[in-house]
């Protein structure tokens, strides 16, 4: 069995803005097509998508092509529908919203998909308390941003929120969005995904580690998008600080690579060589299959990828689903 852990959707239409103060920054839907729509951000497109975004049935089809090849996929809004930006009040009933479209595809066939759920984290206290709702409702887990407004997933001022969730046993997928330091990426827009999104999902990854969360929550489970980013190749600079200062131990008691070593990272880097690479440091118990479905294809089957590093069956079995359930809560 191959799970898929890292895929997206959009719903097919939002609820009306009416008279919510995020005015035009509420998403809607504009639908050019049968099967085909742009959502509508700020006035501008953000993006076309097509129906796969929201049809269980044609997901289901393109599963199953052998050149994908999955048999569930995890389920998580598109990251710029978390929408950080909005006020709390908005965001949170955005959230509810894109909850219920996630659980009711969960609910067209609950042996193909998971879902991960929203939360207003631009609001601490607010997002706190909607966890509680987010596992009523049955979800598996939510997702994050990989910084809120800025602001490092590292941060004291989250810490409540990461503890509750850690009590929930709800699992968190942080992708990187919104990177902090565009001013000094040189290129097209879209560049921003291409260069930038591997250094944000890094610098929250470390914030995590520098900051303590993970000895202040060591129950806590995360995945982190597109294998961590750069993360990897940092974490070397991390350890040999580590043992050179110990000023670093107050905050971190364990070698960074512990800690490094609690987190779950997807396989989505392009190259198998960065793949190889993330699980001799992590080890093949922490890496899941992703793709960035439906937005990305991956460039190769699970199996083509599998042989090309040379798994074991052990290890093939840990990464293609036995990880991604353990993520989830799902399996000891």
């Amino acid at each position: 069995m191959v799970i898929d852990a890292h895929t997206h959707i959009v719903p097919e239409n939002f609820p009306p803005v009416g008279t919510r103060a995020a005015g035009d920054r509420w998403p809607s839907m504009d639908h050019t097509g049968p099967d085909t729509a742009n959502v509508m951000i700020a006035g501008r497109n953000f993006r076309t998508v097509l129906d796969r975004c929201w049809s269980a049935p044609r997901r289901l089809q393109e599963m199953a092509a052998p050149e994908y090849a999955v048999d569930r996929q995890v389920l998580s809004p598109m990251p710029e529908l978390l929408a950080y930006r909005l006020e709390p009040q908005d965001g949170l009933n955005l959230a509810r919203y894109l909850n219920e479209v996630l659980m009711r595809m969960v609910d067209q066939e609950p042996q193909r998909f998971y879902a991960l759920g929203s939360v207003p984290l631009q609001d601490v206290e607010l997002a706190t308390d909607e966890l509680e709702r987010v596992k009523a409702l049955g979800l598996h887990g939510i997702e994050l941003l990989s910084n809120v407004n800025g602001k490092s997933l590292g941060e004291a001022e989250f810490l409540p929120f990461f503890k509750v969730a850690e009590e929930l046993d709800l699992p968190i997928f942080v992708h990187a969005q919104h990177a902090t330091f565009m001013d000094r990426v040189v290129g097209p827009p879209f560049i921003e995904n291409i260069v930038a999104f591997p250094l944000e999902g890094a610098l929250g990854i470390a914030s995590m580690i520098t900051g303590g969360l993970m000895e202040a929550c060591p129950r806590l489970r995360l995945c982190f998008s597109h294998g961590g980013g750069t993360f990897t190749q940092l974490l070397p600079r991390l350890v040999d600080a580590w043992h050179k200062n110990p000023k670093f131990h107050a905050l971190m008691p364990k070698e960074p690579s512990e800690y490094a070593r609690m987190f779950f990272y997807d396989d989505v880097f392009f190259d198998n060589r960065t793949v190889r690479y993330l699980i001799d440091v992590v080890g093949a118990k922490q890496v899941v299959i992703g793709s960035d479905y439906p937005f990305m294809f991956r460039g190769q089957s699970p199996e083509e990828e599998f042989n090309d590093l040379r798994l074991t069956a052990e290890e093939r079995e840990w990464v293609s689903s036995s990880n991604c359930l353990r993520f989830l809560g799902l399996e000891g």
